[in-house]
């Protein structure tokens, strides 16, 4: 009965527009909401509310547990405000720039590339190779006029992306707001280098804030001026590049959107395994691919399905400067289609070699009798666009209630603990079992307001996988009652069982009906 109801109001939902519920429920319930909001707010600015800062942060969790645990990779911290000559060297203070274009009525601002996308209906890939002339000419060939006033538009012009400072009183000490946590990584690569006792290969991640000053930035969470990007940036010998772990992901299908076919044309993806797309050059590295497979696992581990996901590689136009080939990761979402959630680059020994010329220091490693510069692949994620990607992925419609059916292990609260009623010594033993928890380090939340049946909907809403109801049963054998986000299923166990099922099942050892007996409709 409850399978063909939640199909039914999951046919409901999707007729519905998801950013806007979930925009609508994110701010209501405490995951996020524009900042600055007394203020007018601000485009291109998120503030994380109590439940979205910890699913967040779970989220950032699962990446360090997926990636940088297994694999030995070091995690480092380091500034966001960087001196220009790092961003000289690297080359985004002439890279770094996106088409702007001007409302010569209202004097809005906004990527011309991203007009023609949205107004006339042209891929990134046509509008990437497009100059700033032939932009502004499309514009006009296409009639498109401005969202806000329907005013014409002026010229346009490449703007600098990257926010600039002075360090300190002086004003030719220039400094930038990094966009990416790569160029920290580069420039302490010699330090990191001794760190890994002088041996390839290895890896150093940075989970940090960046910064991009996006010029309209308008999709929420998905686009933002500051951000959280979680760095990858793995060294290795070019003579010797075999990945060893490869054996663990070769027969992972990978759905890959190719350079060739984007010239055609095509826009279905062809499915291969990890191992065939190295065998036929798809993907040009080991290490690269790998990681691939470790991204469409990460993002299936956070509830998106394969068949919601695809790797389309960047023509040489559409590519960074710093990369020889380049995918990107997509997911698809209901109001905006494909977005990148990340992005995976070789990036070769570019970085590397130009701190080198630029700072006089060797950045070269010595092995067997000959000196080089390590190669760098580089799996590159941004944890806000991958909040909001699990809240769409987990959204659900059961009864005409909204469900978040979040993964258990990233699920913001873990476990709602609720008194049948406020008497006869229920609220004082179920705060007892809250302790109980809490203390064996479980995110609990005791609730105590309302009837029972809002109570399991609030926490349903907010993705609370387990509920825990103390009754008048509980005063006599100390049993309680265990209630599943997702089926609404019900079990009964002892109180001093509690911690370590529970322990078991959000280690994802046991499922829902082995965490007690189960109770009878």
């Amino acid at each position: 009965m409850i399978k063909s109801a939640l199909i039914g109001e999951q046919k409901r939902l999707e007729g519905s527009d998801k950013f806007e519920i979930i925009n609508e429920l994110a701010k209501r319930r405490g995951f996020f909401w524009p900042s600055f909001e007394i203020y007018g707010g601000v485009g291109g600015f998120i503030t994380f509310g109590p439940l979205g800062a910890v699913l967040k942060r779970r989220i950032e969790d699962k990446f360090r547990a997926f990636y940088i645990r297994p694999l030995g990779i070091f995690e480092m911290e380091s500034s966001v405000i960087l001196p220009a000559k790092v961003f000289e060297a690297s080359g985004h203070v002439n890279h770094f720039k996106e088409p702007m274009i001007e409302c010569g009525k209202c004097k809005r601002k906004f990527r011309a590339d991203h007009l023609l996308q949205e107004l006339a209906e042209m891929s990134d890939t046509e509008t990437e190779k497009l100059g700033v002339e032939q932009l502004v000419r499309q514009i006009r060939k296409h009639e498109i006029r401005c969202p806000e006033c329907r005013g014409e538009f002026s010229e346009a012009k490449q703007f600098m992306t990257m926010f600039s400072t002075t360090i300190g009183p002086y004003s030719d000490a220039v400094g930038y707001g990094r966009p990416e946590a790569a160029q920290s990584i580069f420039v302490e690569f010699k330090r990191l280098y001794e760190n890994a006792r002088e041996r390839l290969p290895f890896g150093v991640v940075q989970i940090g804030h960046a910064l991009r000053n996006e010029i309209s930035p308008r999709q929420g969470v998905i686009r933002l001026r500051e951000f959280t990007i979680m760095d990858i940036e793995f060294f290795f010998d070019p003579e010797e590049s075999e990945c060893p772990l490869l054996e663990n992901v070769e027969n992972e299908k990978l759905r890959l959107l190719l350079a060739e076919a984007k010239l055609k044309g095509k826009k279905e993806p062809i499915e291969v395994t990890t191992r065939h797309a190295l065998d036929k050059g798809f993907i040009k590295t080991e290490w690269q691919a790998f990681f691939m497979a470790q991204a469409k696992r990460f993002l299936m581990e956070l509830g998106v399905p394969e068949d919601k996901q695809r790797f389309i590689e960047k023509l040489d136009w559409e590519r960074a400067h710093y990369s020889t080939q380049g995918f990107d990761q997509e997911i698809y979402v209901d109001r905006w289609g494909w977005v990148e959630v990340s992005g995976h680059n070789y990036r070769t020994d570019y970085d590397l070699k130009q701190h080198m010329e630029f700072s006089g220091v060797d950045m070269r490693v010595f092995k067997e009798g000959r000196r080089f510069i390590p190669h760098v692949v580089e799996p590159s994620f941004g944890s806000d666009r991958l909040v909001y990607i699990a809240v769409e992925f987990a959204l659900k419609s059961m009864e005409k209630r909204t469900v978040l059916s979040f993964p258990r292990d990233v699920a913001p609260t873990q476990i709602g603990i609720y008194p049948l009623v406020r008497k006869n010594g229920i609220p004082e033993k179920a705060k007892v079992v809250h302790q109980l928890l809490v203390k064996e380090g479980f995110f609990a939340e005791y609730d105590e307001s309302g009837s029972i049946g809002r109570r399991y909907a609030r926490a349903d809403e907010v993705g609370t996988p387990l509920g825990v109801t103390i009754d008048y049963r509980t005063l006599e054998d100390d049993t309680v009652t265990i209630r599943d986000r997702d089926t609404w299923k019900q079990v009964r166990n002892k109180t001093e069982r509690l911690p370590g099922v529970f322990h078991d099942y959000f280690s994802s050892k046991l499922n829902f009906e082995d965490l007690g007996e189960p109770v009878k409709d």
